[in-house]
């Protein structure tokens, strides 16, 4: 009643009386107010309260918020109706304009006035109100008469906010205004209102600014985007990201948006962190398909998440200088860096959830990447998120890292930073995580499954309990499978885990036992893997888990107790495990060593009775013995200064009364007992010890063996005594020295007797009457041979150590009886077929050690000689088309190679004709530590007479076949551990892995790590060594002047040289190719091998050497080399290794001298010393392998074709039958098909190399590209061509099969460019295609000589080789209607012509078809073409091609 009344006294004198109120006075009031009520209504008399409150809005002061009593839009519907029928109107607007204005003076009420109303909760209104209304000013704005006032008055009042920081007022003054003009209904001046705020945003503080800019697409009509945006762009820099929020939300036009990027890409390296996820956001916004590849290529490029890592590596670095607390703020930071982090990867994950493409575009920017260096942490975090947000793309993503991994693109290194640095966003994509690891380890590389089982560790080091759970039971899967790989590599998992996180694994020791039920599958090795886990777990803690430690006993007794051979072997395997668990010494945190046997006396006594059980369960088999002592073996070396010294004293108490009272005896002049060859004591380096000498009992041990197995064995087992077998002698030898070791700290004194003494074998000149003995009699010949060796490998490993001259004479005289031991079982074998040897290694399955068929070189030979005479009677006819593809050179070659070897046979008579390679399952393993061998020189051997006097000094040296021994084995040692399997050729009759590891058990046990710091330690006398060879060469060709088949060189020493040269420069290359060297924790490693290479160069003077000047002296050391290689394979290898030398850092310099060095030996005469020239398959894939090695390296890969094409072949052509290239010595008419295929393999990789035409390219870079293909095209003809002279199968096959792929790579590169060129270099086209077709229709010709000759192998190509013609007509003809020159086209008929260009006259030839054209156009026969006539073929399915010609 009060506000009508007031209103309807509204008279003339209002308005005045209204406007000359002080302004003092209404301050007065409002305060009185304010004090009396601090949160009531707001009373007074002023038109703008009072008519406010008849609209419907009652405004309150403090901290109540204005409350509404109808709904906001008729409220503002009220209000305007007030005002426009108001007597007064349109003076009443300015009036009420200045009571707001009066109004919001006071900071509480114009707070209300900007702060959302609350709705009424009346009775009878509760309904008729939204739960949400806008604010006051808000609803003002919405009124037309008063926007224009109200807009003007908030930004006036704006500036009083400038410099009030949020907490004055608890309210952010500004935010609110400039909230007030989003999302308006309408705005009556938005070009003033824009004007007005960018106005604003020039005097504006910083975070004011920040709040207008990004309020902008609230507030912008549509047609205003693009202007604003460029007027943004003017802005101070430094307001570039929240220019760039804004602009994220405006629709821009494309070029406009691709500037703006662009400018947006530039400032990614140097914008804060936090700030980061601002920008990558506008870049990834509204990209278009076209260009998503290229955008996100510069994103990922000039992101770089190193800058997030500096906040843990500050906490990390001030945690080591300070223990002060002062860590809060620097936690802060990390926590802060890895927020953003976080929220930089939701904002890549929303572009790839919502837009279209970009995962596709990422994905393709990732693949495109080709180098090591440049590939990033991010890569693999978004390559994880993409897999876990785009379910569509898992595969494709799968194949990318599949692809990356084996190239080192992806190493571990930057798998274990992105889990350190960035656990937080990782955490989310673990589903992700462990799928590809299980999915990793199916795989059938090793690199990938490496890299699977490393996501396995870091998961379970990075993530929780949950995640650490899901880990541990993936593995136990994996292991429960049954794939040998993947049971290997999960074991190897958790080997490492129970290592590093022992306390961590224990929680989940339960799922690692249930892998007992399961170890039916499971081989030797991966049974003592198993029981070291489960013997960790159940012995490493002070409360032992009991449970698990029952289990392993329960399992373990009922192994042994097993009359099946392959139990007993798990039983004593998982026996001597959890023995050597239980014996080892712990430590305790405070780094005090504690014995388990001090700890616990029951353990003392299990352990006992343990050992017990397993030596009483071995005594009546001999393998089962034999397998205990080598598991004792293992034991003392893998636990060397660890073992229980009680435990150690009972090992060593048995083992040196078993073997004294087994296999040594005295000396004495006779032996008693009936053997099947007279005993002689042989070997003997003691001779003058005239007393007291011993001898190895062997010969009367195996002839008392080869009775008992003739006689009842089972009756004598009955009989409880323990069986004496020959096969228990070097095994048990091998348990004894390294107890005597561990005993006397690594003196052998007590033993050393065993080092020179002779053993009984019997007459070895019996070789020579081989064929006159019975079987049983040459076999056992061959079985005493076995355990000599095998006796003599373990003296050498027990002694290759000793410092003392005489001992290392003695040493070197056992590698001699080895190398001619050897030799004579060699030839023992050969007259020995279906011999089964004596087992030497004992902890693998029987089926994994068969024994190969040792007549395989008899064999072979009759097989090979066969196939010649059939190759000679059927000389015509046209073998499988699979097998001459594999060996271009058909069978003329091995042939040759079989008479070779026939010839060298029959000169030299002492080479064994069985190969042992193929025996080394029945040898025993040399330790790593035998090739310190290699350090020795020349050294002395002291005879001592009766009176302990020097009699005589006899030099024993490191001879030839000494050094190839050692080298062949630390070769297949190297191969074996440092370079994956994958990248080997496959074993012998495709074994599996667990026989790839037969005779590697001990060097299995150590890491490739401490292989490789072996393989670097031994590089000084590799160098030596491989000098000497040098040397030897070099004077060899001196003194015969040059020629290498001269009459003074001996071929079996030229031979044997040849082949150590051969080995160490392999040696060399093994070790450096070791994946290992890139990973940063082996970077010393690396520089300490360098430095060896380059001190030879430069001595003294490589100890500050950077590493790329350390690398370039070790490329020009090996360099040197060049000059006395003695044959191709070795010339390989030399330039093999020197590209691994290279790739560390590939410098341009280093690419031309391996080009050129590949030059040179592809240019070179390769004489073998017999006077005859290197020919046969392996010289022919050495060829292959090298002029591939040439063609990459080369800065011209089309002009190295052209030369040897345009050269070398017409060289060979004009030469003789048995002739070759005068310039290409290694081009003859057997390698012909290697250089072809190889030329045309690279010709067609590098058109693809050619850039595809664009219409944007300038006419340089046209011109560019029409020489390059005018240079390979003309390559491509004089290769084709080169068929009508060799005309062989193989080389059809390669041309149609090549020229297909050439012809493809030219529609899809060159015809672009062609159509886009052509108007302004019509000569160039025209010549271009001219030379084409002249190709194309020798292409044609193979296709109907193939057809002809009815071969299957190369019908199979004509197909697809006539679809790629008959294409190139149609393109060929729409690149001429392109640029309007349909009349320089025509189509004719092609006819049936053989290789020389004969017409073929088949069926209905002389008929023509009606239905066979395509065109409509005259037809002239091609046969009376002008040579001035340019086009190209294509095919058809009726023999007869349509050919188009432009001019």
């Amino acid at each position: 009643m009060v506000s009508k009344r007031k209103l309807s006294k509204s008279d003339a004198h209002g308005d005045s009386l209204i406007a000359e109120l002080p302004q003092t006075k209404k301050s007065r009031i409002s305060c009185k107010e304010k004090t009396s009520a601090e949160d009531g209504v707001v009373e007074n008399d002023s038109v703008f309260v009072q008519l406010i409150k008849t609209a419907g809005i009652t405004l309150n002061a403090g901290e109540r918020q204005n409350d509404i009593a109808v709904d906001q839009a008729i409220f503002q519907k009220k209000l305007c109706q007030i005002l426009r029928k108001h007597p007064f109107y349109p003076h009443v607007v300015q009036e009420f304009v200045s009571g707001l204005e009066t109004h919001i003076k006071d900071r509480d009420q114009f707070r209300n006035c900007l702060l959302p109303c609350a709705p009424v909760q009346g009775e009878g209104t509760r309904n008729l109100v939204h739960s949400y209304c806008e604010s006051l000013i808000k609803l003002l704005l919405g009124i037309e008469t008063l926007q224009p006032a109200v807009i003007t008055l908030l930004l006036e009042k704006l500036p009083e906010f400038f410099f009030d920081t949020v907490g004055s007022f608890g309210t952010n003054f500004p935010r609110l205004i400039v909230n007030q003009f989003k999302w308006l209904d309408k705005i009556l001046d938005s070009k003033e209102l824009v004007m007005k705020l960018m106005q604003m945003v020039s005097v504006s503080p910083a975070p004011i600014q920040h709040d207008i800019i990004t309020s902008l697409p609230e507030i912008l009509e549509d047609s205003q985007q693009s202007e604003v945006a460029r007027e943004l762009l003017k802005r101070d820099t430094r307001l570039t990201v929240p220019i760039l929020d804004a602009l994220s939300s405006l629709d821009l036009d494309a070029g406009l948006l691709a500037e703006v990027r662009q400018s947006a890409m530039v400032i990614v390296p140097a914008v804060k962190l936090e700030d980061l996820p601002v920008v990558v956001k506008f870049i990834l916004h509204n990209i278009k398909a076209v260009d998503a590849v290229e955008v996100i290529s510069a994103l990922r490029k000039s992101l770089d998440l190193s800058s997030c890592i500096l906040p843990l590596q500050i906490l990390s670095s001030q945690r080591k200088l300070k223990s002060q607390p002062q860590t809060s703020s620097s936690t802060s930071e990390v926590s802060s860096s890895q927020n953003c982090v976080k929220l930089l990867f939701d904002v890549i994950k929303l572009a790839v959830r919502f837009q279209k493409g970009i995962s596709e575009a990422w994905i393709k920017a990732i693949e495109n990447t080709v180098s090591v260096s440049d590939h990033k942490v991010l890569d693999l975090i978004v390559l994880l998120l993409i897999h876990t947000t785009n379910t569509k793309s898992r595969k494709q993503i799968e194949r990318v890292l599949r692809n990356k991994i084996p190239l080192g693109c992806v190493p571990e290194q930057l798998l274990q930073s992105a889990f350190q640095n960035h656990s937080l966003v990782i955490k989310d994509f673990f589903p992700s995580i462990l799928s590809l690891a299980q999915t990793f380890l199916h795989s059938a590389d090793p690199c990938v499954v490496s890299f699977g089982s490393c996501m396995y560790k870091q998961a379970f080091a990075a993530f929780d309990s949950y995640c650490r759970q899901e880990v541990v039971s993936a593995l136990v899967t994996h292991v429960c499978g049954g794939n040998d790989v993947e049971v290997d590599i999960s074991l190897d998992v958790l080997t490492d885990l129970v290592t590093l996180c022992t306390s961590s694994l224990i929680r989940y020791a339960t799922f690692v036992k249930n892998v007992l039920d399961y170890t039916e599958k499971l081989n030797p090795q991966q049974i003592r893997k198993l029981f070291y886990i489960l013997g960790e777990l159940a012995f490493s803690q002070r409360q032992e888990d009991c449970y698990i430690q029952d289990d392993m006993h329960m399992v373990i007794r009922k192994w042994l107790s097993s009359t099946v051979p392959k139990y007993k072997q798990m039983g004593i395997i998982g026996a001597i495990t959890v023995a050597g668990s239980m014996a080892a010494k712990r430590s305790k945190e405070d780094g005090c060593s504690l014995e388990r046997t001090q700890q616990s006396e029951e353990h003392c006594r299990q352990l006992s009775i343990l050992l017990d059980l397993v030596s009483y369960c071995c005594e009546q088999s001999p393998e089962a013995l034999a397998l205990y002592y080598d598991e004792l073996a293992n034991l003392i070396e893998k636990q060397k200064g660890n073992l229980d010294s009680q435990i150690l004293e009972r090992i060593g108490k048995s083992v040196v009364e078993d073997f004294s009272n087994d296999f040594v005896v005295d000396l004495t002049p006779a032996v008693d007992g009936v053997h099947l060859f007279p005993v002689k004591s042989l070997y003997n380096l003691d001779e003058d010890e005239s007393q007291g000498t011993i001898v190895i009992n062997l010969l009367p041990l195996l002839s008392q063996n080869s009775l008992v197995k003739s006689v009842d064995e089972m009756a004598i087992r009955n009989q409880g005594k323990k069986i004496v077998s020959p096969e228990c002698l070097s095994p048990s030898f091998r348990l004894l020295r390294l107890y005597t070791t561990e005993q006397h700290n690594g003196s052998m004194e007590e033993i050393d007797a065993l080092l020179g003494c002779p053993l009984y074998l019997t007459d070895l000149e019996i070789e020579w009457k081989l064929d006159s003995l019975a079987k049983q009699e040459r076999e056992f010949l061959c079985s005493l041979l076995f355990h000599a060796l095998n006796w003599f490998r373990e003296v050498v490993n027990a002694f290759c150590q000793q410092q003392d001259l005489e001992m290392k004479g003695k040493v070197l005289t056992r590698l001699q009886n080895i190398t001619e031991l050897q030799n004579m079982l060699g030839k023992c074998l050969a007259a020995s077929p279906g011999y089964v040897p004596p087992p030497a290694i004992f902890d693998c399955e029987a089926l994994e050690a068969a024994p190969p068929v040792n007549a395989v070189g008899l064999v072979k030979k009759k097989k090979t000689g066969g196939k010649k005479q059939k190759s000679e009677g059927n000389k015509d006819s046209s073998a499988d088309h699979s097998q001459m593809e594999e060996n271009p050179e058909g069978n003329q070659p091995e042939a040759e190679t079989t008479q070779l070897e026939k010839d060298t046979t029959e000169k030299n008579a002492g080479i064994p004709l069985v190969q042992l390679q193929s025996y080394n399952a029945f040898f025993r393993e040399l330790d790593l530590e035998v090739f310190t061998i290699l350090h020795c020189g020349l050294l002395t051997k002291s005879i001592l007479d009766s009176e302990m006097h020097t009699e005589a000094r006899e030099i024993v040296q490191l001879g030839p076949a000494e050094l190839m021994f050692l080298l062949d084995d630390l070769c297949q040692k190297l191969e074996h551990i440092l370079i994956p399997p994958a990248a080997k050729r496959a074993p012998f009759l495709k074994q599996g892995k667990a026989c790839r590891n037969i005779g590697f058990s001990h060097l299995c046990q150590r890491s490739s790590q401490e292989v490789a710091q072996c393989a670097v330690e031994l590089l000084k006398p590799l160098c030596n060594h491989m000098e000497n060879m040098h040397n030897y060469f070099q004077a060899l060709i001196t003194e015969n002047q040059g020629v290498v088949d001269g009459p003074r060189v001996n071929i079996q020493e030229h031979q044997l040289m040849s082949s150590c040269y051969q080995q160490l420069l392999q040696a060399f290359r093994l070790l450096f190719a070791w994946s290992g060297f890139s990973q940063r924790e082996n970077s010393d490693l690396l520089r300490s091998a360098l430095k060896v290479l380059a001190d030879k160069l430069k001595p003294g003077e490589t100890e500050f050497l950077l590493l790329e000047d350390l690398i370039s002296d070790s490329f020009h050391y090996l360099l040197n080399f060049q000059h006395s290689v003695p044959n191709f394979q070795c010339a390989l290898t030399l330039t093999q290794l020197l590209i691994v030398i290279a790739e560390k850092p590939v410098a341009s310099w280093k690419k031309d001298k391996i080009a050129s060095l590949a030059k040179q030996f592809l240019c070179q005469s390769w004489m073998q010393p017999s006077g005859m020239r290197e020919k046969g398959s392996q010289f022919s894939n050495a060829l292959h392998t090298l002029l591939c090695v040439y063609m990459e390296h080369t800065d011209n890969i089309l002009k190295a074709v052209e030369d040897i094409s345009s050269v070398g072949v017409p060289e060979l052509i004009n030469s003789a039958n048995d002739g070759y290239s005068s310039t290409y010595p290694t081009l003859t008419r057997q390698t012909f098909p290697v250089f072809f295929q190889v030329m045309m393999t690279q010709l067609e990789n590098s058109v693809r190399s050619i850039p595809a035409g664009k219409p944007s390219d300038s006419s340089e870079v046209q011109i560019e590209k029409l020489l390059h293909w005018n240079v390979a095209v003309r390559d491509f003809h004089i290769l084709v061509n080169l068929v009508k002279v060799f005309d062989s199968r193989p080389v059809l096959s390669i041309c149609l099969k090549y020229g297909r792929l050439f012809v493809e790579a030219f529609l899809k590169l060159a015809m672009p460019l062609l159509d886009y060129s052509f108007k302004k270099h019509r000569e160039d086209v025209q010549s271009l295609l001219k030379t084409l077709q002249l190709s194309t229709r020798q292409l044609h010709h193979m296709c109907g000589h193939s057809k002809i000759h009815q071969d299957l192998g190369l019908t199979n190509h004509v197909p697809l080789l006539k679809k790629s013609l008959e294409q190139f007509v149609y393109r060929v003809k729409a690149m001429l209607a392109f640029n309007h020159c349909q009349e320089a086209f025509w189509v004719g008929t092609l006819k049936n012509r053989d290789l020389q260009g004969e017409e073929i006259l088949s069926q209905d030839s002389e008929e023509n078809d009606p239905g066979e054209g395509v065109s409509q156009l005259p037809r002239e026969d091609p046969a009376e073409e002008e040579g001035d006539i340019s086009g190209s073929e294509g095919g058809s399915e009726n023999n007869d091609d349509d050919e188009e010609s432009s001019e």
